[in-house]
C-alpha cells in the first residue's frame, strides 16, 4: 500500500511536468481515495479503460492521454459526464502525463521505442516549445537495411507501419517522435537523419520523403504510445510495492 500523494510526488519528480508547455494538465486530474494498492495504466482515459481498471481493483489509473484538453467544451456532459461519474463513484483517481512522458530519456515513449529498435545513444530531438519531446539515435557500423527497420517497427508495435521509403538503403540515424508528430520530420531532414519514425502519417509525407531522401515511418498514434505509461506503472510497482496492471484498449489510429 502507498499513499496517493507519494505516488504522485514520485511521478512529478521523474517527469518534471512543470517544465513543459502542454495542451493539457499533467499530473492528478481526478482525485480519489488516499491509499493505493493497485495501479492500472493505459494510453487514453476512455470509459472502457476506467471500467476495466476499476473491475480489476485499481485505485489509481495512470494514462498518457487524460480527460481535459485545451479547446474542449468545459461542460461536464455526454461522454465526459459518464467517465467522471464512473471514476467518482468508484473513488478512483486519474493521473495523466502527456509530453513529459514522451520526452523522458529512460521511461518515455520515444526512448523505449529507440531501445526496442536496437538503437544506441539516444539524444533529445523533436522540439516542442522550449523542450524536445522525442529522441534521435544511431545504429553502429554500416547501419541496418531500411526493410529491416520497417520489420523492427512492425515487431515492436504489433502492426504493419505505413512506410514511405525515400531514404538511403542503409539506415544509420533515426529520429523518433511518437503520436501525432509528422511535422517533426522537417527537423529530422535538417539534421541529416536517414529515417523518421512517428505515430500518425500525413498526406504530404509521401512526396516529402522522396524529395528529401528520408524514410518516413508512421506506426500508429496509439501503437507508439503504449510503452511509457506501462513503464511508469512498472516503476511504481517496484518502488512502492503496489500491484500494477497494464490495460490495452487497442485503437487502429
Amino acid at each position: 500500500m502507498a499513499l496517493l500523494t507519494e505516488l504522485l510526488a514520485e511521478l512529478d519528480r521523474l517527469l518534471e511536468p512543470d517544465t513543459f508547455a502542454d495542451y493539457c494538465p499533467n499530473g492528478l486530474q481526478v482525485q480519489g481515495c488516499a491509499e493505493v494498492t493497485h495501479v492500472a495504466t493505459g494510453v487514453s482515459a476512455t470509459l472502457e479503460l476506467f471500467e476495466r481498471a476499476i473491475d480489476a481493483g485499481a485505485q489509481l489509473i495512470l494514462a498518457h492521454h487524460g480527460l481535459f484538453w485545451q479547446g474542449d467544451d468545459p461542460r461536464v456532459i455526454g461522454a465526459l459526464h459518464e467517465r467522471l461519474r464512473l471514476l467518482l463513484g468508484a473513488d478512483a483517481s486519474l493521473a495523466a502525463y502527456h509530453l513529459p512522458l514522451d520526452a523522458h530519456l529512460e521511461l518515455g515513449n520515444n526512448a523505449l521505442i529507440a531501445a526496442g529498435l536496437g538503437l544506441a545513444d539516444p539524444q533529445p530531438f523533436g522540439r516542442h516549445g522550449e523542450r524536445e519531446v522525442g529522441v534521435r539515435a544511431r545504429y553502429g557500423g554500416d547501419g541496418i537495411a531500411a526493410s529491416e527497420l520497417v520489420a523492427r517497427v512492425s515487431a515492436l508495435t504489433g502492426r504493419a507501419p505505413l512506410a514511405f521509403l525515400g531514404g538511403p538503403p542503409m539506415v544509420r540515424s533515426v529520429g523518433i517522435v511518437s503520436g501525432g508528430a509528422a511535422r517533426s520530420v522537417h527537423e529530422a531532414i535538417a539534421a541529416g537523419l536517414d529515417a523518421f519514425v512517428t505515430g500518425e502519417p500525413a498526406e504530404w509525407a509521401s512526396a516529402l520523403a522522396q524529395e528529401a531522401s528520408i524514410h518516413f515511418i508512421a506506426a500508429g498514434h496509439y501503437a507508439t504510445e503504449t510503452f511509457g505509461v506501462n513503464a511508469l506503472g512498472q516503476h511504481l510497482a517496484t518502488r512502492f510495492g503496489v500491484r500494477h496492471t497494464d490495460i490495452r484498449v487497442d485503437n487502429p489510429v
